[in-house]
């Protein structure tokens, strides 16, 4: 048998696939002790944290892994093409404008909540929002704006785009995870007052009610059971796109610095529009979206968004491999920005709700559309009706979409806050 710690990426895999495997049964099991325990520990966080205490206690040897390389640069952008397969445009303009313009308070209160938020911690603690280099805090409250905003894939895309130094990357993890599913449990606690909120907010509930017909009458037209065919057909889609957009990522970025000494030069605030990895993720995009206009759409029926949301929690497992828990708690005052950050997000959202009269639905799965992902936002969707899964989904790839662009646009202005 070999010595500890493992270094063979095989081996290294299927250890990683063991902690994913441990996770999601045990976080099925309904009754007993791992009911209990997943109701306070995020099945996610696990997912992180396992694979984190192997590399951690030794048992395993990330260093000269290609693991996180294979699942950021292929199974990265074949996510973002799977889950950005099934967007309906028209669907989503069909949800009403109330429905949108929530969606994207929270991603507004996400862009400018990070940076005020630098610039109020750093009144009274300097330090804390300071580092050089790869340490700037800045670069790793872009994962969180990423994260925030789209979800795994785009926390993944600012990760790499901004270099942060990754043995501190479990800190960022850890205000991600503790700050965002605080306010997750503050909605799903709302949810069982919807109807108090939603006269607070004098809200009209009835596009709610038509959403309801609506969104299951789709759901029921595309089910389907998958066959060899769909499979093979999700692989086409996913990995042609994956080439396309990596060859076609490769030859604009040189473009671009080839022809622009902003983007050439590593001083200047937008040089970072020069990296492959971030072209890569955007023309990953663009071809999910162009294939949401064809009949590629209705593969979401043999179960597009799992398989990317699968290639997402392997993202996860390999993200957190390269975690040293030592660090985590290394400067606690990052977890004052989560929470003046979150803060920001939810008061804009109830100013916004208050304003139009949105229905709390809205709100709700706005914000977690934003903060939580695909992970979330259909869970609270369904908390209000089972029916109305497949909106949180819609929304959470809407989020996707803009992810890239709006964790981007927040980590420059984090970049700018940091040097006030």
């Amino acid at each position: 048998m070999d010595q500890l710690p493992f270094t063979q990426d095989t081996v290294i895999f299927g250890l990683l696939c063991l902690c994913l495997g441990f996770v999601f049964y045990t976080s099925s099991i309904k009754i007993g002790f791992w009911s209990k325990f997943y109701r306070v520990v995020p099945t996610v966080l696990m997912c992180y944290l396992l694979p984190a205490i192997l590399a951690s206690v030794g048992i395993i040897d990330e260093s000269s892994s290609n693991t996180y390389y294979v699942a950021s640069r292929y199974l990265l952008p074949a996510a973002l093409i799977l889950m950005t397969l099934s967007i309906d445009l028209k669907a989503i303009m069909n949800l009403g404008s109330k429905a949108l313009v929530m969606f994207l308070t929270g991603t507004v209160g996400i862009v400018i909540g990070g940076p005020i938020a630098i610039l109020i911690v750093s009144i009274f603690s300097p330090e804390t929002v300071g580092g050089v280099g790869p340490d700037a805090v800045w670069r790793g409250l872009a994962t969180i704006a990423g994260s925030w905003i789209g979800g795994g894939a785009n926390q993944a895309a600012m990760l790499e785009v901004f270099k942060y130094n990754q043995e501190s990357y479990g800190g960022m993890v850890l205000i991600d995870i503790v700050v965002a599913n605080l306010w997750l449990a503050i909605i799903l606690l709302g949810v069982g007052k919807t109807d108090k909120i939603d006269r607070w907010l004098k809200a009209d509930t009835s596009s709610i009610e038509a959403l309801k017909v609506k969104v299951s009458t789709h759901t029921e037209k595309i089910a389907r059971v998958t066959t060899l065919k769909d499979f093979i057909m999700l692989l086409f889609f996913a990995f042609v796109g994956v080439g396309i957009a990596h060859l076609t990522g490769h030859h604009f970025a040189s473009f671009l610095q080839h022809n622009f000494e902003v983007i050439r030069n590593p001083q200047k605030i937008l040089s970072s529009l020069g990296s492959e990895f971030l072209w890569m993720v955007v023309f990953a995009t663009a071809i999910g979206i162009g294939l949401s206009f064809t009949k590629a759409k209705n593969y979401e029926g043999a179960g597009a968004s799992k398989i990317g949301g699968m290639f997402i929690y392997i993202l996860v497992a390999t993200i957190g491999m390269k975690m040293d828990l030592g660090k985590v708690l290394d400067n606690p005052g990052l977890i004052a920005i989560g929470l003046i950050w979150i803060t920001i997000h939810a008061g804009l959202l109830i100013l916004m709700a208050k304003i139009i009269k949105a229905p709390f639905f809205f709100l709700a799965v706005g914000s977690q559309a934003n903060v939580g992902g695909a992970a979330s936002a259909p869970v609270v969707a369904a908390e209000f009706h089972p029916s109305l899964t497949s909106v949180g989904i819609l929304l959470a790839v809407f989020g996707y979409v803009v992810g890239t662009a709006g964790a981007y646009l927040c980590a420059l202005l984090m970049e700018v806050a940091s040097n006030v």
